[in-house]
């Protein structure tokens, strides 16, 4: 009872100790997880200019724009599109704003009307823009299709974000003038010109071995010139690879497996009854090709030129007679065996003009295509009974009808191309015909109406069908692999990563200079997760870890972690070392000089004087020395017959005699020159104003603090 009393009358003071224990843990993990004070860091991809941007919007842009590339495209290229786009529309409207101008409802109507101008929907009978079709068609898609309704609205904010950018420009080039006196400036520059004796002094005449720069040298030009070596937070790792690839033995195995349906294989005296045909024998060419698992590719009818077989063995499949067999051999990382199937004369190329008429689900199908298969069968048919009747309007129905805006403009014309150039439909088409022929073909794109124009140079093609082996590591390979790469990992992590590469003759890579955002491993290209791992908290130097990559393993450690800052003075010795060495060779040069005139100088320094003639400011190159606007500069501040000082150029230190002044011819009128200036000024506009409005800005980049990398 006395220890309860006791308890209860400190209960207050133990309070206090339970809260602020409580508190101190709550705090501990706040500041070892500083984003934790606030959730922004973690929703926020980037805050420009004050406007922020969401993860959940990014990655809704970065999910239409995977769309849009294709699988082609890297998820860490398609983002650093939309980082890009995103940046740049914030930092333009950031001028909208405060400029106040907009886009408003009648000015959106025309830009529409002029975008919209020649899409086929939206035109009346007299072939002009109709508003009310574009009304009717964005209404339909606003009930029918919220998909496609949000793609309309897309458009509509890219028309009007072009337009804005567009006035912007214009509006800054409008207040670029190129005065008069700008004119006169400008034509001066290039128009007075001086002649000149000048002595070079090269610095490549000191060894570089006699001038010490020490690291607190470079150091000390970092310190000075902090803008030019700022550098983002980085890597450096070092790895092994550890490639899945067939072995000899593995490439032998699947030779002799092809080899089987070059000999054939039938039943023998132990009384084998998996009997194969030889290929040569088959009369089903497709369904045996097609039916054997061990081939890669399906057998393709189309008949090929030589110069479509593989550069291998083009000659000894061309020279085939028919049914004969050539192979097995090596061609783009496959084992393949070849069959000469029929030859017959076909032209190497051919001209057509077509129309197409495409359908809801068609390839490259448009959103404003609403025709279903059936109804774009019959706009085609009915359009070729017409030009069966009257070929004069193919060009007309071109125009009003087809869909392929590449060939509209040359009235549906495809010019002379080569066989197989077209898909095999349309392909076959031109070519197994004749000219003149007229037709209807449907492809991938839809229904196309085709004349052939015309057809040249009949030439031997082949049909030929192919059984194709991949040349891929066995499983014992695989497992091999696996095994040394787990072992090399393990023995890694107890001993020097370094020594054991080289005992083992593993080729050691070592990669430098790894940002948060890079998704590159130079020589195993696409690795996010190396990236990432390396930026991970807890990953300390020296660590190591093994990765899963394509055909194979990477085991890699982390050799160094360099803050975000200023660079270091070793890793900016290659760069800064040049510079500080020429400064003191000039140093060097200007100490041991005495000489005032050109003369004295050169056969101090055991050198000639040099002339050049007809230098001008606008192009500060001399003759014999490159170029060298300090020295240039110098010489139109010197008067005829005056020498200067030693000077201390790009490539040497010099002393410089005016020999002749040429002033610039006057003119009456400095127009011309001030409408140049004025046209240089506008040009800039388009490459510089953005970059200078961004570096203006403020740009807070989260992505790699919300993950999205």
């Amino acid at each position: 009872m006395a220890v309860l009393n006791k308890i209860r009358q400190r209960s207050l003071f133990l309070i206090l100790i339970i809260a602020l224990a409580l508190f101190s843990f709550v705090l501990a993990d706040l500041f070892k997880n500083s984003d934790a004070l606030t959730s922004k860091s973690q929703n926020i991809v980037a805050t420009i200019n004050g406007k922020d941007i969401t993860r959940e919007y990014f990655m809704q842009k970065v999910e239409q724009l995977q769309r849009q590339m294709g699988p082609s495209a890297t998820n860490t290229q398609v983002m650093n599109r939309v980082w890009e786009q995103e940046v740049r529309q914030a930092v333009m409207e950031t001028q909208f704003d405060e400029l106040e101008i907009s886009v408003e409802k009648d000015q959106m109507r025309d830009l529409l009307k002029t975008s919209l101008a020649t899409n086929q929907n939206f035109l009346n009978e007299a072939g002009l823009f109709d508003e009310n079709k574009m009304n009717e068609y964005i209404a339909n898609l606003k009930e029918t299709s919220p998909e496609g309704f949000a793609s309309w609205v897309n458009y509509e904010n890219q028309v009007a974000s072009n337009a804005l950018n567009q006035n912007y420009f214009n509006m800054v080039k409008a207040g670029l003038t190129g005065t008069l006196a700008e004119g006169k400036l400008d034509h001066e520059l290039e128009g007075n010109k001086v002649d000149i004796k000048y002595v070079q002094v090269a610095y490549s005449l000191i060894p570089d071995s006699i001038v010490d720069v020490s690291k607190s040298d470079i150091t000390s030009y970092i310190s000075k010139n902090k803008n030019q070596y700022k550098v983002d937070a980085s890597r450096d790792i070092r790895f092994v690879e550890f490639k899945e690839a067939a072995s000899v033995e593995d490439e032998n195995a699947i030779k002799i497996e092809l080899e089987t349906y070059v000999n054939g294989r039938f039943v023998d005296d132990r009384g084998r009854k998996d009997t194969i045909v030889a290929f040569s024998k088959v009369k089903n060419n497709e369904e045996y090709i097609n039916s054997i698992s061990a081939s890669d590719i399906k057998f393709d009818e189309r008949f090929v030129f030589k110069s479509s077989l593989p550069t291998e063995a083009a000659d000894a499949i061309y020279n085939l007679n028919e049914g004969e067999v050539y192979g097995p051999y090596k061609h783009n990382g496959s084992f393949k065996v070849t069959k000469l199937i029929a030859v017959k004369q076909i032209p190497d190329s051919a001209k057509v003009r077509h129309i197409l008429i495409p359908f809801t689900g068609a390839q490259s199908a448009g959103p404003d295509v609403v025709q279903t298969e059936v109804e774009a069968k019959v706009t085609a048919d009915s359009l070729l009974t017409l030009l069966k009747k009257n070929r004069s309007k193919f060009p007309e129905f071109v125009k009003g009808f087809s869909s392929d805006q590449g060939s509209v403009a040359k009235e549906g014309r495809y010019d002379w191309h080569a066989y197989n150039t077209m898909v095999p439909e349309f392909n076959d088409f031109e070519f197994e015909g004749k000219t003149g022929d007229l037709g209807v073909v449907k492809t991938v794109f839809g229904f196309h109406i085709i004349e052939v124009e015309g057809q040249k140079n009949k030439t031997k093609a082949i049909q030929v069908g192919t059984i194709s082996r991949k040349i891929e590591p066995s499983e014992a390979t695989t497992d091999k692999v696996f095994r040394d790469a787990s072992n090399f990992e393990i023995n890694a992590g107890k001993g020097d990563f370094s020594v054991l590469a080289t005992d083992n003759k593993y080729t050691l890579r070592p990669v430098n200079g790894i940002k948060v955002l890079d998704e590159n491993i130079p020589g195993v290209g696409n690795q996010r997760p190396i990236v990432r791992w390396t930026f991970e908290e807890d990953v300390e130097v020296g660590a190591i870890k093994r990765f899963n990559i394509p055909n194979g393993y990477v085991i890699a450690q982390l050799v160094a972690k360099h803050k975000a800052g200023l660079m270091s003075a070793d890793d900016a010795t290659a760069k800064v070392l040049p510079i500080i060495r020429k400064e003191k060779k000039a140093k060097i040069i200007m100490d041991r000089v005495s000489a005032t005139t050109l003369e004295d100088l050169a056969a101090a320094e055991k050198t000639n004087v040099r002339t050049a003639a007809g230098i001008n400011m606008k192009n500060p190159t001399i003759s014999g020395a490159g170029r060298e606007p300090i020295l240039t500069g110098t010489a139109f501040g010197l008067n005829e017959g005056e020498t200067s000082e030693l000077i201390e150029g790009a490539k040497g230190v010099y002393m410089v005699q005016v020999t002749k002044v040429t002033p610039a011819v006057e003119l009456d009128s400095y127009q011309a020159a001030a409408n140049r200036v004025e046209q240089e000024k506008a040009s800039s506009v388009n490459t510089k104003l953005y970059n200078a409005l961004k570096e203006a800005s403020e740009i807070e980049d989260n992505r790699a603090a919300t993950q999205v990398q």
